[in-house]
């Protein structure tokens, strides 16, 4: 049996049965960000140097809003609708990185811990990585269990940048 190849569509135009996804592209201070909302959600946050055809709606504009409050430190906490697409396991522990009060930091460890799944932090550090919604998911704010600047989608540099703002 052979297998077509699916073509693939730019997220900003992949619809669901049920949603149609929404697009917007951020210039923050730390680069270009794209967002993705279902109509009633916020779905997905990316880095990227490209921008998407803006397809925004509510979702996004209230979304943009909180990060120029974040980035211009005036929000300390995200008040959004989240729906990212994950495992249970893996929502579990996006759950417990909002936990994370801002201006601070936990290791992987403590996360594997706080799901009461201490032998996992290996497995939290990979759930870290997949998570769709960086800086509102603030995956930033976990470090190695030595205080070292370990991992993140977006490059070191930037999760230096991001913890630096939040202590000021």
């Amino acid at each position: 049996m052979r297998f077509r190849r699916r073509h693939s569509f730019p997220f900003s135009v992949w619809m669901t049965s049920r949603n149609m996804l929404y697009s917007q592209s951020y210039l923050s201070p730390v680069g270009n960000l794209n967002l993705y909302a279902s109509s009633n959600s916020l779905k997905k946050i990316e880095f990227s140097s490209a921008t998407v055809e803006d397809k925004s709606n509510a979702v996004l504009e209230k979304a943009v809003q909180q990060l120029d409050e974040y980035f211009s430190g005036q929000r300390t906490q995200f008040d959004l609708e989240l729906d990212p697409e994950g495992t249970a396991f893996q929502k579990s522990v996006w759950t417990n990185l909002i936990s994370i009060p801002y201006g601070s930091t936990c290791s992987y460890q403590d996360l594997a811990n706080a799901i009461e799944n201490p032998k996992a932090s290996r497995a939290v550090g990979n759930a870290n990585n997949r998570n769709p919604l960086p800086i509102v998911i603030p995956c930033h704010r976990v470090i190695g269990k030595d205080k070292s600047l370990v991992g993140y989608a977006g490059g070191l540099p930037l999760k230096q940048w991001l913890l630096d703002h939040e202590r000021q």
